[in-house]
């Protein structure tokens, strides 16, 4: 059996299939930047977080 090519895209297909192409690696990489802006400012909490208790220490009777 020969499969006989269709024809061109509707627009709203070519859209879906661009959607489905590019759709996953986008929702990809906004995940990534926002987990590693979530882990940076993680990070600089757990840095000044020591200085902060000291802080406290010192304060307590």
């Amino acid at each position: 059996m020969r499969l006989l090519h269709m024809g061109t895209l509707h627009p709203a297909e070519q859209a879906a299939t661009i959607a489905l192409l590019f759709g996953p690696f986008l929702i990809l990489g906004v995940v990534v930047f926002i987990r590693r802006r979530e882990e940076a400012t993680a990070t600089k909490r757990a840095r000044l977080k020591p200085s902060i208790d000291a802080f406290d220490d010192d304060l307590a009777p």
